[in-house]
């Protein structure tokens, strides 16, 4: 549809109002899984795997949702993943085994991913060229600051009994609620994908390389963060802190990152993140010991894994047309996910072994990596 200067602020608005409510609820069920977990005394590997299965199973359902969204229209996925989802806490708080858990871990969060990739295709539908990246930081600030607020609401309501995984449900519920609202705004996403997923993959390569960048150090630091400041000597509240400024940093330095995504070359601006990422995690063992330089540490980390996020994002945004956009940020989102369970599933097998170097060298090595490939492909 054509907007109105008036009408796209309100629709950016209600997408962005959504993605605090899906952000308190991946802030809720991160470490409220990983504590509960550690609270088991399930070994380190076990919590590698529940952290790599909510994206385990977006990336299984990623491929068949832009036809799903394509059918039944922006809102009534959003509204049907956030119920999935809600319903996925309550079924939490009914086991007490670590392989139930994970399977509704996993179920709940093939709910989710709906909301999540129609946010997205609606983001870049509805954004203009020359303000992209500071809306998409906008829609990651919003992210961010519902999952600062998850560990806030752990650290207060604790990890046993009904009540977290109450506030989980209610969060992830009223998620949908400003999108309901805006239905009058929503873009129309209801026409035929021209490509398949697959195909997609390939009309944006460096985007690509950036989502997989995001995936793995942004999942990897917030599902094993908390246990890793554990194994350092510091303490669960002082962890959970930790991994709340690691999420408001996230927020806070995303704007000035977005803007700098509108002004100068996105590719170099990924380079400089790559590098800013690695220098601070080669640091963060002795960060850990040291209480009054671990905030500042874990504020500057929360920055730099989100910008990848908010750069890549962009970057598809201005490469790619209205009509493919779905496609692609599914996948976008693919490989996003692909970075998830990797980095997890590495990181917790290493940790066995060193609980913090372990999680050091593989976050390190996965970045060098990554940062090698993208700028091989950029040089191209």
């Amino acid at each position: 549809m054509n907007y109105t200067p008036l009408e796209r602020a309100l629709s950016l608005a209600a997408v962005i109002a959504a993605a605090f409510g899906v952000g308190v609820s991946f802030g809720i069920g991160f470490p409220l899984t990983s504590l509960t977990l550690e609270s088991w005394h399930e070994p380190k590997w076990v919590l590698g795997i529940a952290g790599a299965a909510p994206s385990l199973a977006v990336l299984i359902m990623l491929p068949f949702l832009p036809s799903v969204v394509g059918r039944v229209g922006a809102v009534p996925a959003i509204a049907t993943g956030c119920v999935l989802a809600a319903f996925g806490f309550l079924g939490l708080s009914m086991v007490s085994n670590a392989w139930a858990w994970i399977a509704i871990r996993f179920a709940m969060s093939a709910g989710i991913a709906l909301p999540w990739l129609v946010g997205e295709t609606w983001i870049n539908t509805v954004s203009t060229d020359g303000t992209r990246g500071r809306v998409i930081a906008l829609y990651a600030i919003a992210f961010f600051a519902g999952f600062a607020l998850g560990p806030q609401l752990i650290d207060w309501l604790g990890v046993s009994g009904i009540r977290p995984f109450l506030a989980g449900a209610i969060a992830t519920s009223f998620a949908g609620v400003p999108i309901i609202l805006a239905r009058r705004l929503a873009p129309d996403l209801t026409h035929d994908n021209p490509v398949s997923t697959r195909a997609a993959l390939g009309l944006a390569p460096i985007g690509m390389i950036g989502g997989f960048i995001g995936g793995f150090a942004e999942i990897t630091y917030l599902s094993l963060l908390p246990s890793v400041s554990i194994s350092s000597g510091v303490t669960e509240s002082d962890s959970l802190q930790l991994l709340t400024l690691l999420t408001v940093g996230g927020g806070v330095l995303q704007f000035p990152i977005g803007w700098l995504a509108d002004k100068i070359n996105k590719v170099s601006l990924s380079l400089g993140l790559a590098a800013a990422f690695i220098v601070l995690s080669l640091l963060l063992p002795w960060a850990l010991t040291e209480p009054g330089i671990a905030p500042v540490m874990a504020f500057g980390i929360g920055g730099v894994i989100l910008g990848f996020y908010t750069v890549g994002l962009s970057i598809i945004g201005e490469q790619v047309t209205a009509r493919d956009i779905a496609a692609v940020n599914a996948a976008f989102l693919i490989m996003y996910q692909l970075g998830s369970i990797l980095g997890p599933l590495v990181a917790g097998v290493a940790m066995t072994a060193e609980p913090v170097l372990g999680f050091i060298a593989t976050v390190s090595g996965l970045m060098i990596g990554s940062a090698l490939v993208l700028w091989l492909f950029a040089r191209r």
